[in-house]
């Protein structure tokens, strides 16, 4: 049976509970895991900002050799001072025109990812409800002038929309924008459209996180829900899709948890493959 070194893992609607919270089942799970020697890495499309109370109760927060991956692999930080390792931040030029999209678009609410700080832009009642949930602060963009962002780094764009076709009209809106091959386009959570720049996304970062580690991507065991997971279980070992996943995940998953995230499924997962 394989070794696995290291577990990266969706936190929305996979390890968290559907009210944001970490169980203290997943929790303990996690700590038993870590003191195995296996990395636990949070790889989350949301900002490492938005998760630092869920990694005290790992009691990962502020470790040194602790990773989190954040914005869908758009930033590799050490949880010892959030230091950054690895950025893979926006083109400005590109980010402007992904904005642009969004603006025009009178439905969507449009997120701008920095480093450090979610500006958003036209918020609705409902994704902030969703984000405050979750912990997630944010600033409320009140014009569209994108160029306040010309000295940040940009990790990724996202606009909250209400269906599916609304979201791949987005899509196709961006790409008329900007040609196609300098994004990586993916959906989330039910809500979200997601650009980052080309060849960034959850599974690039795992590798990129694990050749620095010595891990192999067969030592890597990845869990997710939703599209924007899919990259990660796709380049690693173990691909693991929680019980609640959508269908596309679940066929890519090479196990399917019993349990859907509101029941400990990430402490089934450590359970059966690190700790029998």
């Amino acid at each position: 049976m394989t070794m696995y070194k290291m577990i990266v893992c969706d936190l929305d609607e996979t390890l968290m509970n559907d009210d944001g919270t970490l169980s203290a089942k997943n929790a303990a799970a996690i700590q038993a895991a870590t003191a195995k020697g296996v990395y636990f890495v949070p790889n989350s499309g949301r900002s490492y900002t938005s998760f630092q109370n869920d990694l005290a109760q790992m009691h990962l927060k502020d470790q040194p050799d602790q990773y989190s991956i954040s914005y869908n692999g758009g930033l590799i930080l050490e949880n010892q001072g959030n230091r950054p390792i690895v950025v893979n931040a926006m083109p400005y030029e590109v980010g402007e025109q992904v904005f642009a999209a969004g603006v025009a678009n009178p439905i969507a609410a449009t997120h701008v990812y920095t480093q450090d700080v979610l500006y958003i832009y036209h918020p609705s009642d409902e994704d902030c409800a969703y984000l405050k949930n979750r912990g997630v602060q944010f600033e409320i963009l009140t014009d569209a002038d994108f160029s306040r962002f010309k000295s940040m780094d940009i990790m990724k764009i996202i606009m909250a929309l209400p269906d599916m076709p609304a979201r791949k009209q987005m899509r196709a809106d961006v790409e008329s924008r900007v040609d196609a091959a300098q994004l990586s386009v993916t959906y989330s959570s039910d809500r979200y459209v997601e650009f980052n720049p080309a060849g960034i996304n959850k599974g690039s970062a795992s590798l990129q996180l694990g050749q620095r580690l010595g891990i192999t991507p067969d030592e890597i065991i990845a869990c997710g829900d939703n599209g924007n997971d899919l990259s990660m279980l796709k380049v690693v070992g173990l691909p693991v899709s929680v019980a609640n996943g959508i269908d596309s995940v679940k066929a890519t998953a090479e196990y399917v948890t019993k349990a859907d995230n509101n029941h400990d499924a990430l402490a089934e997962v450590i359970n059966k493959f690190i700790l029998a």
